[in-house]
């Protein structure tokens, strides 16, 4: 077991350092877009109407001007309707509205596939309602590092982190830089190495529309994976960027948020079967019954991983420091997960996205 710990280790440590090389050939730099094709920035919207008095300005004060908004409210009962409204004069904005998504459709795939309908661009842009546009000139930079790339290209970014519950939120750029080895995706042909940041990517609308990838995804809680599986395997790979500096994204307004929010993922995450799970449970296990010398290098390693990951996503040394918490909060979550999906009990935003 200690071979196979230190082997897992040595990975992750691999994977990890490729992915700093690999981020840093890729950071944006200032300048402007060399040319300015209509961008279509979707965004889906059930109760965001905190979150959308951010976005919206961050999005309308853009230097690069040649974009149209589509909101798309998925029968949001909350002010989402007045906040959008107040923004409509602007004739780049649009406002749909629908009630609910059909059967079989998660509502936020639903939400993008229906916006996808009325949109015109020749990019297109799909942000979560609770991203944010930093800088006025974010939205160039982002659309010159995408059109630096080839037509099978589809571009995700790792963003800055905000909000509460960090010693959760922190463990997403820990799994988006310590699990999957982006430098080998164009190079690997598996469809397993490949996801999406699905808070924020950027496709080409014709590419989008040839392949319908909401629509193949559409029953996915964890679509933004599969979104980037089902890509890869269309011969459209993605391209990871490091936007921390140009897009933040402000996950949850409080720590149980943050749990009911990654509760719905967690256990997908590890493959939504239980042999991983169990795997992930046998190692965390292993990791504590071991001698104290062996356990205390395991998780000194492993903390040492995470504070990289959480000094490129810019989170606050505070949390890096307690990451021990952040483990075993994971490993709770974990169970936690993996129970809701087996009772078919996980809600989300007043559904059930499990079943009854």
């Amino acid at each position: 077991m200690t071979v196979f710990l230190i082997a897992v280790h040595a990975l992750l440590w691999t994977i990890l350092l490729g992915n700093v090389v690999y981020l840093a050939r890729s950071r944006p730099r200032p300048g402007q877009a060399v040319e300015q094709p209509l961008i279509s920035i979707l965004i889906p919207a059930r109760n965001e109407a905190q979150n959308l008095t951010a976005l919206i300005p961050s999005i309308l004060t853009q230097s690069y001007s040649n974009f149209q908004l589509i909101i798309y409210d998925d029968d949001s009962t909350d002010s989402t309707s007045d906040v959008v409204g107040a923004e409509l004069t602007d004739s780049r904005v649009s406002y749909l509205r629908g009630d609910g998504p059909p059967p079989g459709w998660v509502g936020k795939v639903s939400a993008l596939y229906q916006a996808s309908r009325q949109a015109s661009g020749d990019i297109y842009l799909f942000m979560d309602a609770d991203t944010q546009l930093l800088h006025r000139d974010s939205l160039s930079r982002i659309a010159r590092i995408f059109q630096s790339e080839s037509d099978t290209t589809v571009l995700t970014g790792l963003l800055g982190l905000a909000g509460k519950g960090r010693l959760l939120v922190s463990l997403v750029p820990f799994t988006i830089l310590a699990a999957l080895p982006w430098f080998l995706v164009r190079r690997l042909r598996s469809p397993l190495l490949s996801a999406l940041n699905g808070q924020l990517w950027m496709i080409r609308a014709a590419t989008y529309h040839a392949l319908e990838p909401h629509a193949q995804v559409k029953n996915e809680i964890l679509e933004d994976v599969e979104i980037g599986r089902y890509l890869k395997t269309s011969g459209v790979y993605p391209r990871l960027v490091n936007l921390t500096g140009d897009v933040s994204v402000r996950m949850y307004g409080s720590f149980a948020d943050a749990w009911q929010g990654f509760r719905k993922n967690a256990y997908l995450i590890m493959g939504g079967r239980p042999l991983p799970f169990l795997v992930y449970l046998l190692v965390f296990a292993a990791s504590t019954w071991l001698s104290p010398f062996v356990s205390v290098y395991f998780l000194i390693s492993a903390w040492a991983i995470k504070v990289v990951t959480d000094r490129l996503a810019s989170i606050p040394i505070a949390v890096s420091l307690v990451s021990p918490v952040s483990f075993i909060l994971a490993t709770f979550l974990q169970l936690d997960s993996a129970i809701g999906h087996w009772a078919g009990t996980i809600h989300w935003k007043g559904r059930n996205v499990t079943g009854d």
